[in-house]
């Protein structure tokens, strides 16, 4: 139970923090399926396009500290590994 008034806004703080963290979370992760999909057709343009709106979203969630900034370099460089195996 939540006893002063500070306490108490911090907890109303990091609850809306969580949320707008999931439904981010959420966003990159559908981002990154539709991404899959497209390899998974072999459609080298919709892929390539869902790829660049995906890393915008890591840049993005980088820039406001939800992800470490090589935590994004590493997911950016293992889908930008599967955008070019598609090639090969």
């Amino acid at each position: 139970m939540i006893k002063t008034d500070q306490a108490s806004k911090r907890h109303r703080q990091s609850e809306t923090r969580r949320m707008r963290n999931r439904m981010t979370k959420s966003t990159i992760l559908s981002a990154k399926k539709r991404f899959l999909a497209a390899v998974e057709e072999k459609n080298q343009e919709k892929a390539g396009a869902e790829l660049t709106s995906l890393v915008k979203l890591l840049d993005t969630s980088a820039g406001k500290g939800l992800f470490h900034k090589k935590t994004v370099a590493r997911k950016k460089s293992r889908l930008y590994r599967v955008l070019n195996s598609m090639t090969a």
